[in-house]
This record gives C-alpha cells, structure tokens and sequence, in this order.
C-alpha cells in the first residue's frame, strides 16, 4: 500500500505557512518545508520563515538546519525531505510538504532520480569564468539556445542552476528537462494530494506589496547588515535569495535603497508569476483559488479534508 503524501504549495504571499498549521493540527500532521531559503540560520526575516511560537506544536524540518555558507540544493533536500518522511511515518503521522519551490516538491513527489547527473568540475569552472566575463544574461542566454524550458523556469540571476542545467547538456547530450519529463512521466510511490493555494493577480501583488514593506519594518536591513559582517557575501547560494542580494547590493554601494526596495518587490511579483507557470504545468494538482472560498480558510480546509477523505489519505 502506497504511504500518504500531502503537498500545499502556491505562489510566494499566498498564505500556505498559516493553511499548513491549521491543516496539520487537523489530521496529525508534520510539516517539510519545501524551500529553498528557509531551511538557513539567521535568515529568518527574508525568508518569511516560520516562527517557533506560530508552528502551534507541530514538528517541522527543514526550518534553520543550515549555516549561510552551505550549499542547499534539490539532491540534498531531496535526501533529507526522504529521510524525515521515514521520521514522521514512524510517529503514526502524515507528511505535509509545504512551501514553493515547484521543483523541490517534483524531486520527491516522483522520487526523481539524480544519479545520471555527473559533474564536472572543469565545464564547470568554464561557465563560471564565462559568467564573470560575459555577465549573467549571455550565460542565461546560452541555456535558452539549449534548453528553452530550463531557460523559462531559471532565473538569470540563479546562475548556479543556469550552470548546472548547461553542464547535463554538455555532459549528457541532451536537456536537463528532458531528463526531468522523463522522470516524471514515472508513477509517484505515494498516495498524494497536490494542492496549490492560490489568489487573483492583483490582490497577490498587493500582498507581496505589503510583505515587504513589513519586512522592512521588522528589520531586514538590520538582518542583511548582519549577514554581511559575519563574513557572508553576494557569491553564496543563500545570499542570492529575493531580499537579501537586493539588500546587499545597496550595502556594496552599487545601487540606493529605493531602488533595491523597487528590484526586490518587482522581482518578487516575477517570481510568483514564474511558480504559477510552474504549478499549471504539473499533472494531478487541485487548485484552491481564495476567492472560490470567499477567503474562508475554515472553508478551504473543509475542502482539503473532503478531498483527503476521498483519496483515502484520511
């Protein structure tokens, strides 16, 4: 019999942290956070990461495990959300995989297999001296000529991931994305609900609108400041994050602070625009647009349950 597996996911602002708590004490469940930004310490107010007073008592991992200068990618999140799940079966609880990161969710949910991806160190090295000289864009623009759907779904900016969907091309022939559909066309082992949480456009931008503006007023600055003292710099995946490489390129003097505050909202609003895109192309996900529910959790959670109890994950 397959285990059971609860996703919740949706676009960044949309409001899963607060749905996956309430969800969670409903049916015995214990949180994995699937994102890439929160699982780092001292990355708190960016991140919008969860609290320890607003969990309620459920167990979550993945929250504050790593130091800024380690490296947190999709291989080892897929091994570690693995190995909790193992944890939580054991405890006579559900698995909620909550957060936004769409590809972190498929690695687990189709148990995606990495092992084919050999690394080089020297192609590597190649397109990291390439993107200091070139810039960013013209490495970006490499991938797009090679793997259009990788392209689409990376950031400029991510130059580690531009990187490392450039060097599977190079090694293996053929595009990181491809490799991905393949393996997703495979059966997922659990007995899964794929929720995605989401909003209308503009009452989303609003609210990522506010959320910055909050997180600025609880100090995020401050917290950048501190990060850049305790030796932590633009080239680390974590400093990379939305907020934080804003922050510390008006820190390095390279743009004023309005304008970082402009960039960081305007990026934000891209990047819910680019996890939409990535969650409609996903098979089997039931949608909970807010609106439908007249912005009712207790609502959208009776609908949640329903569902659960249909697929017998309940």
């Amino acid at each position: 019999m397959k285990q059971p597996l609860i996703i919740l996911t949706g676009p960044t602002a949309v409001g899963k942290t607060d749905l996956s708590v309430k969800l969670a004490k409903k049916i015995n469940g214990s949180i994995i956070s699937a994102d890439s930004m929160q699982v780092y310490k001292y990355m708190d107010i960016g991140s919008a990461k969860i609290m320890p007073e607003e969990m309620q008592g459920i167990p979550h991992y993945l929250i504050d495990e790593l130091m800024p200068e380690e490296e947190f990618n999709i291989v080892l999140f897929q091994k570690l959300a693995k190995q909790y799940m193992q944890e939580i079966y054991a405890h006579g609880r559900i698995p909620i995989l909550a957060g936004g990161t769409g590809f972190y969710i498929q690695s687990v949910l189709y148990d995606i297999d990495f092992s084919k991806e050999d690394a080089s160190a020297e192609i590597r090295n190649e397109l990291e001296a390439f993107a200091k000289r070139e810039g960013n864009l013209a490495l970006h623009n490499r991938l797009l000529s090679v793997d259009p759907v990788s392209a689409n779904a990376i950031h400029p900016n991510n130059v580690k991931r531009v990187i490392r969907a450039l060097e599977f091309y190079q090694l293996n022939g053929y595009a990181i994305s491809e490799h991905n559909k393949k393996e997703r066309q495979k059966k997922s082992p659990y007995n899964f609900a794929y929720f995605v949480l989401n909003d209308e456009r503009s009452r989303l931008y609003e609210r990522i609108e506010q959320r910055v503006d909050k997180m600025l007023e609880c100090g995020l600055l401050d917290e950048v400041k501190k990060l850049k003292a305790m030796g932590y710099h633009k080239d680390m995946v974590s400093m990379q994050g939305l907020g934080y490489k804003e922050l510390l390129a008006y820190l390095d003097g390279k743009i004023t602070y309005d304008e970082a505050v402009y960039i960081l909202k305007r990026d934000t609003r891209h990047f819910a625009k680019r996890q939409l895109t990535w969650f409609r192309r996903e098979d089997d996900v039931i949608w909970l647009n807010k609106d439908e529910y007249s912005y009712q959790e207790d609502q959208i959670l009776e609908k949640m349950i329903t569902i659960l109890k249909e697929k017998k994950i309940l």
